[in-house]
């Protein structure tokens, strides 16, 4: 071989080294945080939306929440509204009834009296007739309207005498129980059943104290004791009557009775 080929060579092979040498290696560089870090990023983004979405579900619960209310107070209103009004509808009734039941009694004290009990120049003291406590039930309202009723508006007396006695012992306590307990015994008085009569009129005298029908049952009985002959309890009746009512009705028709009675 040549010695200028073995020089050329080895200068090729040194060329080729020093080339190789000085063209750098690849690096590939390998961050671990970063991949870390794009995980947690990614991450918290989807718990961000997650509560996004939950947030706003619940917002829109509220809502339907507070609409739900709203209109259930809207419907309270309402019945608060219709219940004031039949509150006052209801008591206006019972005005107007109480109104018609004094008339009533007005009435059937008239109607059941004899023409000649009470002479024209007597009358009774205002307001004496119409002391009476009405009652809020409507059914006892009822029952004993139609008990009155009979009286007045029917003529029906003997008709009147049962419903009179069943309004006594289904309504015992009745705000008319003094009333109901007078005007059946002037239905007996008056069909000459004196006995049943005196029952019903010593009731109220002796039960009903403060009731503005005691002074007329009162006189009642004396005339029922009358009837029958007992003068002795007939006079203690008619004195009891004026001393206890003077300036009543009553007692002015007990003068006469009294004077009679008295040798």
């Amino acid at each position: 071989m040549k010695p200028s080929t073995i020089i050329l060579g080895l200068t090729f092979a040194a060329t080729a080294n020093v080339a190789v040498a000085a063209k750098p290696a690849p690096v590939i560089e390998v961050n671990a945080s970063n991949g870390i870090s794009s995980t947690q990023s990614l991450s918290i983004s989807e718990q961000l939306t997650s509560l996004e979405r939950k947030l706003d579900a619940r917002n829109r619960a509220q809502v339907n929440v507070q609409q739900q209310l709203d209109e259930l107070q809207n419907e309270v209103n309402e019945l608060r509204g219709i219940t004031e009004l039949h509150t006052y509808q209801l008591s206006q009734v019972l005005e107007r009834q109480r109104e018609l039941y004094q008339e009533l009694d007005r009435r059937v004290s008239e109607a059941l009296k004899p023409a000649n009990q009470i002479p024209a120049a007597i009358t009774a003291p205002a307001g004496s007739a119409n002391q009476v406590n009405y009652s809020n039930n409507l059914t006892e309202n009822e029952a004993y309207d139609r008990a009155v009723n009979m009286v007045l508006k029917d003529k029906r007396y003997e008709q009147a005498i049962p419903e009179f006695e069943a309004f006594n012992r289904k309504y015992p306590n009745s705000s008319y129980a003094a009333n109901a307990h007078y005007w059946l015994g002037q239905l007996l008085f008056n069909k000459n059943e004196l006995a049943k009569a005196r029952q019903e009129f010593e009731i109220v005298v002796n039960q009903y104290l403060d009731s503005s029908k005691r002074s007329d049952a009162m006189l009642k009985l004396a005339m029922v004791e009358q009837k029958e002959n007992n003068r002795a309890k007939a006079i203690t009746l008619y004195k009891k009557l004026i001393a206890e009512y003077p300036n009543s009705s009553a007692a002015k028709l007990a003068q006469p009775r009294l004077q009679g009675l008295n040798p």
